[in-house]
């Protein structure tokens, strides 16, 4: 397997007394798509949602174990990290579009400006490069002073895409992107991952069999909070270990 961008060892996760995660170990390859699936209820996005600590804005929740973030060794559920800054350090895009009530420019450039960037020059600059990145600069060059609602589902999509990537993430993490968008804006996501995955690693939740099949190097098949098996995303399909796995990749359940 290629290097590590971040390791999950021993991750338990607790909403109050409920346990929804359980013992997960899972390595994450740089540069590469890892995709979790699994039925409804199975803690795919609970486990994502552990990177970026998001579980945080809610009250009685509880990590146990550890995620190792490299080349830094940071553990990310470590209660001495800041969240915040941690949400910084790993970028986040969600199941629906969820542009800022804010121009085009000014969606991309927010986090740029957060992290200090007040230079003109610079942050034109940057977010040029970001939507150039996803695919979408060519649409709306001439519209970046427009509201980023004026923009289609697909193309709010990747301008959210290109808001988490502008700010120089160290991974990337994807909740059903394509969820919410039709089938020839689903291709310009499953394209654009498949290029991100050149410079980061990508961690994405995903009910589409086919979509996990096409675009993610890994996958980890999880059910019932509990990591079942994980493996190149060709073994996983063609020849995997479980039966709940062949029968979950072949469509018998979930």
């Amino acid at each position: 397997m290629p290097p590590c961008k971040a390791e999950v060892k021993k991750l338990s996760f607790f909403y109050g007394t409920m346990q929804a995660l359980h013992q997960i170990d899972l390595p994450l390859a740089d540069k590469h798509v890892t995709a979790l699936v699994g039925p409804s209820g199975c803690g795919k996005s609970t486990l994502l949602r552990c990177f970026n600590r998001i579980h945080d804005l809610y009250p009685n929740t509880r990590y146990d174990g550890e995620i190792i973030l490299y080349p830094s060794g940071a553990n990310i559920v470590d209660k001495s990290i800041d969240p915040i800054e941690m949400r910084m350090r790993i970028g986040m895009v969600f199941q629906k579009p969820n542009p800022f009530p804010k121009s085009i420019f000014e969606n991309v450039a927010y986090g740029l400006r957060l992290k200090g960037i007040t230079n003109k020059t610079e942050l034109k600059d940057r977010v040029e490069v970001a939507l150039t990145s996803t695919a979408i600069w060519e649409e709306i060059k001439d519209r970046l002073n427009k509201s980023a609602y004026e923009l289609s589902g697909g193309q709010q999509q990747r301008l959210c895409i290109a808001r988490a990537v502008a700010a120089e993430p160290e991974m990337l993490l994807m909740d059903e992107p394509c969820s919410a968008l039709d089938p020839i804006a689903s291709a310009k996501i499953e394209d654009l991952i498949r290029e991100l995955r050149k410079k980061y690693a990508v961690l994405i939740v995903t009910h589409n069999m086919q979509q996990a099949s096409r675009a993610s190097d890994y996958t980890a098949f999880m059910y019932l909070g509990r990591l079942v098996e994980f493996g190149t995303t060709t073994d996983i399909f063609t020849n995997p270990k479980s039966k709940e796995t062949e029968d979950y990749v072949t469509g018998r359940f979930g």
